[in-house]
């Protein structure tokens, strides 16, 4: 309840200093335009979902980071439709991956690049191997 508390008094704070400074119009269609902005985010979420995805299959994330990156989109663009904003900049802080990795990465630190080569991890992978023929000792006699 304090945490609810405290955003709203930031929320009101923020919003009184903003649309002062812009106008009563201005503040009107920056409503309006983050909330379209944020339905069409949540109308392209498929794409963003195929390049994580994508991250996933290259093992530059794995499943936990994949799961709040997601997570982090979809929250970022209902707070794009929300009117308010510091909503609405917390919302498109969130559509960055930049910030979403930092704050995934900031308690799940991952060692290693991206393995974006196929014919290497393949390599890697044919080490491990080995080769065996085998031959029959059993002769047929006629």
């Amino acid at each position: 309840m304090i945490y609810f508390l405290i955003y709203l008094f930031f929320e009101v704070l923020i919003f009184v200093n903003i649309s002062s400074a812009i106008g009563g119009v201005a503040t009107f269609f920056e409503i309006i335009l983050s909330a379209i902005f944020g339905i069409v985010m949540l109308m392209n979420f498929k794409s963003t979902l195929s390049e994580n995805l994508r991250a996933v299959s290259y093992n530059c994330i794995d499943l936990k980071q994949f799961q709040s990156l997601n997570l982090f989109t979809i929250f970022g663009a209902i707070l794009l439709i929300l009117p308010g904003f510091l909503t609405d900049i917390v919302g498109i802080l969130l559509q960055f991956s930049v910030f979403t990795t930092m704050l995934v990465n900031r308690y799940n630190v991952k060692s290693g690049k991206c393995k974006t080569n196929y014919k290497k991890n393949s390599r890697e992978k044919d080490i491990d191997v080995i080769d065996v023929e085998i031959i029959s000792d059993n002769t047929y006699a006629k």
